[in-house]
């Protein structure tokens, strides 16, 4: 999770396609146009469709609504701008702040425009999903199939570049714990579309409830432990398929897969100490022993990022293929490994892990503690914010 505050989840294609409809900016929040005057049924109507969104708009467009709302039922902005460290009110305050003047009307008009282009935007893609075919529908953010003794976990939110919001994480949990336990040899993992997985989606952490900032931090801390658990108590052959680009808790966690698989297109980025935080996914432990303290520490406490051919020749990435041809060699590799003795693999694995597994589980328990209190510390607030103003000038 250290990866949540420095990933772009693919809410950016939303919002050009938003803005191809509306000319709606990145983050600045007003939206330009003819303006009518939306009636107060319309508006009402507007607010019940915004509940069957399937899909989470983004935080960006999230501000937006919640900016066009609050100018719609209460008009300019008239409470005190939050201090610096409550960046989730700030952001609001800056949304709804910077609609000005704008009138009542017109800013439920937009409110209205707005919901209904989200509406609008969203049926095509679950066309496509319905098009997909066969997929176990207990999922909603990952597609898991099993085929030819080989189970399949897909990350499947390519509109938000794969980033791992709350509910995926419970449900890899979930097909990880069901592929342990069916008769498939292999289990593997991949993404859709052009990503393999762009880390956290930001909600995870700026979506702060009632219970405050240090319990959501805490909370937040027992989940990446439980996460980061399944894959080390994980019994069978567990391979990466790396599709496209990995950022955060996807590429720390590939020190415990038992082999990794990337199309020469990918890259690898864990950049913890830009914003603050710590490394997790027991990468400080298999990183150093993988590729050695020096090269480990390039990528730990110095952001660089790999090339493909780079993480294998550290030993992070087990080959990589020409993007071309990469599907078609890394699958026909797979068939012929899940044809191998089911039970020998699964044995030989346990034998292997068995040798490190309690130290594995005492380093995820100590970097997740650090994580919590980097998370809570004002160095971290600062670099997130930092990071957030960086973003909210692109």
């Amino acid at each position: 999770m250290a990866a949540a505050f420095y990933t772009l989840p693919g809410r950016w294609q939303l919002l050009k396609r938003l803005r191809l409809v509306q000319n709606l900016p990145a983050v600045k929040l007003h939206l330009t146009g003819v303006v009518m005057a939306a009636t107060e049924a319309e508006f009402e109507k507007a607010k019940d469709m915004l509940k069957t969104l399937k899909d989470d708009p983004g935080n960006e467009v999230k501000l937006q609504i919640y900016a066009l709302f609050k100018q719609a039922t209460q008009g300019p902005c008239n409470s005190r701008k939050p201090s610096m460290l409550d960046f989730v009110n700030k952001a609001k305050w800056e949304a709804w702040n910077s609609l000005g003047k704008t009138p009542k009307e017109e800013a439920r008009q937009k409110y209205v425009d707005l919901i209904e282009t989200l509406v609008s935007v969203e049926v095509p893609t679950q066309s496509e999903a319905t098009a997909t075919g066969d997929v176990k529908s207990s999922f909603q953010t990952i597609n898991v199939t099993t085929e030819n003794n080989i189970t399949t976990i897909l990350l499947n939110r390519p509109a938000k570049k794969n980033a791992i919001s709350v509910l995926m994480y419970e449900e890899i949990m979930k097909a990880l714990e069901q592929a342990a336990k069916d008769d498939s040899t292999l289990t593997v993992m991949t993404g859709s579309g052009d990503y393999y997985c762009s880390g956290n989606d930001l909600s995870n952490f700026t979506n702060i409830g009632p219970e405050g900032i240090e319990q959501k931090s805490k909370n937040s801390g027992e989940l990446l432990k439980k996460y980061i658990s399944h894959y080390i108590d994980f019994p069978k052959p567990l391979i990466g398929v790396i599709n496209g680009p990995a950022v955060g808790v996807a590429v720390t966690v590939l020190g415990l897969f038992d082999a990794v698989y990337s199309t020469d297109k990918a890259t690898f980025h864990a950049p913890f100490s830009k914003l603050g935080q710590s490394p997790e996914g027991c990468s400080s432990y298999t990183f150093p022993k993988i590729m050695g303290t020096i090269k480990a520490n390039e990528i730990l406490l110095f952001n660089k990022k790999l090339t493909a051919a780079q993480a294998c020749e550290l030993g992070l990435v087990t080959e990589v293929f020409p993007d071309s041809t990469f599907q078609k060699e890394v699958w026909k590799r797979l068939h012929a490994y899940a044809k191998l003795p089911k039970n020998s693999l699964a044995f030989s694995k346990q034998l292997i892990r068995g040798v490190e597994k309690e130290k594995l589980h005492a380093v995820n328990t100590q970097e997740c503690e650090r994580l919590v209190e980097r998370w809570l510390s004002e160095e971290c607030m600062n670099a997130i914010m930092g990071f957030f103003e960086k973003k909210s000038k692109l």
